[in-house]
């Protein structure tokens, strides 16, 4: 069965540029020009992925994900013409799981949507609780803890921890990390890695007073060790 995508995209030529080339690869379509009726299809119907612009009119994209994200786990790749890091990373946060700037190739597209499908039924077969000592995280109720106390993290911390439980003293990469987190061969900001792992370790290691991921130099990172 072919699966469904919705492209939330107000510059027509755009939107029916893509709407060919998905329906070419099989894909079925569907088109929103503006923020709230954009929201509105998204859900209203099983989608297996939105494409989402960041400039909308109506409601912007990130406000469209915020709202959308309270309701749906479906995949989200953004379109956004804009390059700021801050950009990105708020799209990032709200749970978007891939961007793509503009003007960008449809061949690469189409590969970041084939990665973040594919992580998508992964993440379906992980629901085991996962546990390292007092941490814990609960992949199928999207909630962590460390002891009796909630860990308030983004979605991509969140990944990020799931992925190196999961991986609990095996040494992870920061290309097995990008390629295992984001969906794909992350081509840009090569740090993004370092400063994940520098705000999970301000939300677990700092104020437990525990050392439980560790830095492999020259390697990656590992979560490892019972902790108090």
């Amino acid at each position: 069965m072919a699966v469904n995508i919705l492209i939330i995209e107000d510059e027509s030529a755009i939107a029916r540029f893509l709407e060919l080339e998905l329906t070419h690869e099989g894909y079925a379509v569907d088109k929103a020009a503006d923020g709230r009726e954009g929201l509105a299809m998204a859900l209203a119907r099983p989608y297996g992925l939105v494409l989402l612009d960041v400039m909308l009119p109506g409601l912007n994209g990130l406000e469209v994900l915020r709202r959308f994200r309270a309701e749906s786990d479906v995949p989200v790749i953004l379109l956004t013409a804009r390059d700021a890091v801050m950009d990105k990373v708020s799209g990032l946060d709200m749970g978007a799981n891939d961007y793509i700037t503009k003007p960008f190739s449809i061949e690469e597209l189409l590969a970041r949507i084939r990665a973040v499908l594919r992580a998508g039924t992964a993440a379906e077969k992980r629901t085991a609780v996962l546990r390292c000592g007092k941490l814990s995280l609960d992949p199928a109720r999207h909630a962590a803890a460390y002891g009796d106390v909630p860990l308030q993290l983004t979605y991509k911390e969140f990944s990020l921890l799931q992925t190196l439980l999961e991986n609990r003293d095996i040494v992870q990469t920061r290309d097995m990390l990008l390629e295992k987190v984001w969906g794909y061969d992350y081509a840009g900001e090569t740090n993004v890695v370092d400063v994940y792992i520098r705000y999970l370790r301000q939300k677990i290691d700092a104020p437990f007073g525990v050392k439980l991921i560790h830095t492999v130099r020259g390697m990656g990172y590992v979560i490892k060790g019972d902790g108090p």
